[in-house]
């Protein structure tokens, strides 16, 4: 009976496709970096030829930005993910004072400073302040939930989460200042906040979305437009309009790699921001349910992680992991699908862009941690 009983257990074992749900986030990421690689290369080669004398120029730097992600990878997930609860303090001014500087010394490109020059390449502060938001608002809900106290939306946690956004939203970047706010916000939200409350919140933003709008002109033209963006196809509506174009023109099974017509100058930002149409256009409609799969199976995942979490602070940090990623994928879907206004908030590794790229990384690695930690307390 004994016999028969461990050869049922290993049959079972033998069925699972996964041995454990951070295997499943791994490979996940895995199948995401080689998508996006292709995808950054035949995307950006036209243009890169024609700037910079070399089709791989993008290329090249993409790899290269892989492989500081591996290492950031590497690093979050070998420390205990309590360590950098520990280290915020640290954290926290280096944040600050690199979106400080961004402002000062930051070059000015596209009409933004959101760059630093470093040696070997520039650094985006804002994507560090994404993951250093949820870090700290997870420190405070943890807290609060363990203690049995009233989750609260005015805190100090939350003034200097806001500080942040606000200092993201004056280089200028809305989007990327939304999400700061926004991710804390929604782990409030799904932690436990009172309904009054929600509704106080919800009144607050949507005023601070007026000012930040009405603030910025062009943002008011991009919120109307968004809703048709072929009555001005030549201005505003010309980027969302060439990118429904991109996606249309796929169809079931796409045009081929590297055959995708959009990337020859039609559809600016072809390889950051709307790279997905480009992504649409040479691999069509199965190709983008593919990756819409994979962010599906990534939040599932990433939802058990969190659920087997060994305490309170492992199972926020992991629900606003999960936050961070598939809400900036739902958000620049939305976007190049025409859904909602040109925010600039890339699609987490299959857009070009080295910080993102390298933040996403160790935001995934510290997930993974989380896992590690939680299977390790389940079997101690």
């Amino acid at each position: 009976m004994a016999d028969v009983q461990k050869r049922e257990v290993g049959r079972s074992e033998k069925k699972r496709f996964w041995t454990s749900d951070m295997e499943a986030i791994i490979a996940i990421m895995v199948v995401l970096l080689i998508l996006g690689t292709i995808n950054v290369f035949s995307s950006s080669f036209i243009f890169a030829e024609a700037e910079y004398e070399t089709p791989y120029f993008f290329l090249r730097r993409h790899v290269i930005n892989i492989a500081v992600g591996v290492i950031a990878f590497g690093v979050c997930f070998y420390f205990d993910y309590h360590v950098w609860r520990k280290w915020m303090p640290g954290i926290l001014l280096l944040t600050i004072g690199a979106l400080i500087a961004v402002l000062i010394v930051g070059p000015v490109i596209n009409g933004a400073r959101r760059w630093l020059p470093l040696v070997i390449f520039q650094f985006q502060p804002a994507e560090m302040a994404k993951l250093v938001a949820i870090m700290l608002a997870a420190a405070y809900i943890s807290v609060t939930v363990r203690r049995g106290r009233e989750l609260r939306v005015v805190t100090v946690q939350m003034i200097v989460i806001a500080l942040i956004a606000g200092l993201t939203e004056m280089e200028p970047d809305l989007g990327t200042a939304t999400i700061i706010i926004g991710i804390p916000l929604a782990m409030l939200i799904v932690s436990g906040l009172q309904r009054q409350k929600i509704l106080q919140m919800l009144s607050f933003a949507v005023v601070g979305a007026a000012i930040m709008i009405f603030r910025a002109p062009y943002r008011l033209e991009r919120l109307k437009i968004a809703y048709d963006p072929w009555s001005d196809a030549q201005n505003y509506g010309y980027q969302t309009v060439q990118s429904l174009s991109a996606i249309g023109s796929g169809e079931l099974t796409g045009m081929g790699l590297g055959v995708g017509v959009s990337k020859y100058d039609y559809l600016p930002e072809a390889h950051t921001d709307f790279a997905f149409a480009i992504f649409c256009q040479e691999n069509g409609f199965l190709g983008a349910v593919f990756v819409f799969l994979l962010f599906a199976a990534f939040a599932v995942y990433a939802g058990r992680i969190a659920n087997k979490a060994r305490d309170e602070y492992g199972q926020v940090l992991a629900m606003g992991i999960m936050l961070l990623v598939v809400g900036q994928a739902i958000a620049n879907l939305f976007m190049v699908g025409g859904m909602m206004p040109v925010v600039g908030v890339p699609l987490p590794f299959i857009s070009y862009g080295g910080t993102s790229l390298i933040i996403t990384m160790a935001s995934i690695g510290i997930l993974v941690n989380v896992g590690k930690q939680g299977e390790k307390f389940k079997s101690g």
